[in-house]
């Protein structure tokens, strides 16, 4: 099949959620057999590298475009009304190129990847007049509408009103893809719930969920002891729920932790550490590494990683990829939310800073238990995370259509 993808950010290298999920899809797409065609904008001269890289390997073509100025977008979103995330990556010369490929040449099948992508569906002048209309699959990945209400019930004015706006506004959007749509998925069970709860009710909407690739995350060799103990949290860190967390688990948690254990420390591993984090290093033990060309070894060198999530939508990608490292992993519920995993045998969960602190004691404490707790972990990766089980319902839907 011709699959054509429109992601809004260059899916490689896979480093960060989405582009882990999008990067994957296509790779085993590809692998399939499939000829993937991949149309994305950028924000910076430097991601066109990684655009050749997607063309020599895994895409039949690929075609990017350059963003105007982020200010010019969202006040371009604002006037016209629409949402901050759907105008933030639209480019309306990427439109005329989409339009002049299905124009020109037949397409099996059309992925979205994320919401903000779908405007170039729906203002594409090419699709209504095509004979064979391709199959049009959404990947909402999370219900972002509710992330955004998250935002707004924890700030306040005048952010509080702009992610109010645009709770109600991706929400409306939402269901009009839905209801435009052939399929759309979502990441895990819980999110298909929240989805019929808070946006619409709809049987074309679907769980197909993450993988983690154990080639890229596996436990050390052996694993060199370490004078103190050494927790971990890895993310993208100007993104708000991982910022929320970090900051969150400093102020409540770390205090009672290092008076206990003087010499423990928290490492805090990933690019673009905004002000606030970057001021959390140095203080208290704490270390800020910005961005890092290997995220592995920082696994491997931790004891403990720490999932302390109070926004979150979604399955966490940091949590799998711990769990592959045989890392014991202390989550809030949200943090743990659609993993197939277990309190009390493959994670530890922490509703707050008194249980977080215990838990964490109870694994410094017990050496045993925390081995035992990251094989279980490891053990979950190992049976039910797989890409090619995971991607199994995307395959199903093009295989069903490929038969037609």
């Amino acid at each position: 099949m011709k699959i054509l993808f429109i992601s809004h950010r260059v899916p490689f290298p896979p480093n960060k959620g989405e582009k882990i999920r999008t990067f994957h899809q296509l790779k085993h797409l590809k692998e399939l057999g499939h000829h993937i065609h991949l149309f994305s904008p950028y924000e910076d001269k430097t991601e066109l590298a990684h655009f050749n890289q997607l063309r020599e390997t895994w895409c039949a073509s690929v075609e990017a475009r350059a963003l105007k100025p982020k200010a010019m977008r969202l006040v371009t979103g604002l006037v016209k009304g629409q949402p901050m995330s759907v105008a933030n990556f639209y480019d309306k010369t990427l439109q005329q190129k989409f339009d002049q490929f299905l124009s020109e040449n037949t397409v099996d099948a059309i992925i979205c990847s994320a919401s903000s992508v779908a405007e170039y569906i729906f203002k594409s002048t090419a699709l209504p007049t095509l004979d064979k209309k391709p199959l049009l699959i959404m990947d909402f990945m999370d219900v972002d509408s509710d992330k955004w209400g998250q935002y707004q019930k924890s700030s306040s004015f005048p952010m509080s009103m702009v992610y109010a706006r645009e709770q109600r506004l991706l929400a409306k959007y939402e269901k009009q893809i839905v209801n435009q749509f052939d399929a759309s998925y979502l990441i895990a069970q819980a999110e298909v719930t929240l989805f019929n709860q808070k946006v619409m009710q709809n049987d074309k909407v679907h769980v197909m969920g993450n993988g983690l690739d154990t080639s890229v995350f596996y436990p050390p060799k052996i694993k060199q002891p370490n004078p103190a103990p050494v927790f971990l949290f890895t993310g993208v860190m100007d993104y708000k729920p991982n910022e929320d967390a970090v900051i969150w688990f400093v102020n409540t948690c770390w205090p009672s932790i290092i008076t206990q254990h003087p010499n423990a420390k928290f490492v805090i591993a990933g690019m673009n550490p905004s002000t606030d984090i970057n001021q959390l290093a140095n203080v208290n033990s704490i270390e800020v590494t910005g961005f890092v060309d290997d995220i592995l070894p920082y696994y491997h060198q931790a004891d403990i990683f720490v999932a302390p999530f109070r926004l979150a939508r979604g399955v966490q990608n940091k949590v799998l990829q711990a769990f592959a490292c045989a890392l014991p992993v202390i989550s809030t519920p949200m943090g743990a939310e659609g993993i197939l995993c277990q309190a009390n045998q493959n994670i530890l969960i922490a509703s707050n800073g008194e249980e977080f602190i215990a838990q964490a004691n109870q694994l410094i404490a017990q050496p045993a238990l925390a081995q035992s707790i990251g094989q279980s972990a490891l053990q979950i990766i190992k049976q039910h995370y797989s890409w090619q089980g995971q991607l199994q319902p995307l395959v199903n839907l093009l295989g069903s259509e490929d038969k037609q």
